[in-house]
């Protein structure tokens, strides 16, 4: 079976290892400076013609709808970053959702798994993409890819 460095639908991610001393456990418990979210963030991995569309749909959006995005090196899959405990409901067919940094604890400014970078970098400390806008945005992009994919 093949690996992707996201994990994709193939294989769980390998979290990258966190520095204790770049860790983003600040004792004034404010928002650590390296732009991810403070309890950690979870990864949802799909094929990346699947992830490029459902990035472009979520950038037209009104709101601000999407956070850090990874890639891996050989461009199969994309990750992205949502809010810690999406893994435990998610259940979207052709993909997949993991922890990328246990509880309490979150992933240094380089990207969070090995082998992979950054698409869409860090820019707001908060922002995640939302997993219901993201779950809307994948099921469209699917249905554009079946679409255009069946006028061939």
């Amino acid at each position: 079976m093949e690996t992707s460095a996201l994990g994709g639908v193939r294989t769980p991610v390998t979290p990258a290892p966190t520095a204790p001393a770049r860790r983003a456990d600040r004792p004034d418990g404010g928002t650590p400076p390296d732009g991810l979210p403070q309890g950690g963030c979870d990864l949802v991995t799909v094929p990346a013609r699947q992830g490029l569309e459902a990035v472009d749909i979520l950038r037209r959006t009104a709101a601000p709808a999407v956070g850090p995005v990874l890639h891996d090196r050989s461009c199969d899959t994309l990750g992205f970053l949502v809010p810690p405990g999406t893994a435990d409901g998610w259940d979207l067919p052709g993909s997949a959702c993991t922890r990328t940094s246990p509880p309490g604890g979150r992933p240094p400014a380089e990207p969070p798994v090995r082998g992979t970078g950054w698409l869409l970098p860090p820019s707001d400390p908060a922002q995640v993409t939302d997993p219901a806008a993201l779950r809307r945005a994948l099921g469209e992009a699917a249905r554009l890819i079946e679409a255009a994919d069946s006028r061939r």
